[in-house]
């Protein structure tokens, strides 16, 4: 399942098969361990859903996003490994490792003068390379802070607390942080929009 280059043409699909795919794996994980209070048990859940929720995601749309196959195929993974090896802890962190990997890898980007995020976003949003440069940094750090907070809560918190942090804390945080990105997002689109209609031949 190959990523699509940034200006390849994206199929569109029903938003809630997009939902389906992100979020049905964690959802289950939720839902299954406050009705056993057992973390194995919500990790069968995790592993079963999220199965299902890529190879229907893939037979919809005929290809997977890089993120979401991302986070899916590391539910599949740490989960698995947390029930052949029966330790909660692997499965804690799968946060920690995937986050940390995912800020590394845009702030490396970033180093070699690459902007890793404005691959994964694709052609959706036209911003200048310095915007993309702030993006990456921005979501890089992020990341990493993510990774960071996940470890001081699954070490010092009940376990409950972890289980909602992972679902939907972490999904609550993302989508805050997000948005105070946009107001530099949509000046800068602004300012390009602009630029290229100054350019144009007028008649």
């Amino acid at each position: 399942m190959d990523v699509p280059p940034a200006d390849a043409p994206q199929t569109k699909s029903a938003p809630w098969v997009r939902m389906a795919v992100d979020y049905a794996g964690p959802a289950a994980f939720l839902i299954a361990y406050f009705a056993s209070h057992q973390i194995l048990t919500a990790t069968w859940a995790l592993v079963a859903v999220s199965a299902v929720a890529l190879m229907a995601g893939f037979l919809i749309e005929k290809r997977l996003a890089f993120l979401p196959l991302l986070w899916g195929l590391a539910a599949l993974v740490f989960g698995v490994l947390t029930l052949v090896f029966k330790d909660p802890q692997i499965i804690k962190m799968k946060t920690t490792f995937i986050d940390a990997a995912l800020g590394l890898f845009l702030l490396g980007g970033m180093a070699i003068g690459k902007s890793p995020i404005k691959l994964l976003m694709g052609s959706t949003v036209k911003l200048s390379e310095a915007v993309w440069r702030k993006l990456t940094l921005r979501f890089g750090l992020f990341f990493l802070v993510l990774a960071a907070v996940n470890e001081v809560i699954w070490r010092t918190q009940p376990e409950h607390i972890w289980v909602v942090f992972r679902f939907p804390g972490l999904l609550i945080l993302s989508l805050l942080f997000s948005l105070t990105q946009l107001p530099m997002m949509m000046k800068d689109a602004k300012a390009m929009e602009a630029a290229v209609h100054l350019a144009e031949p007028q008649e």
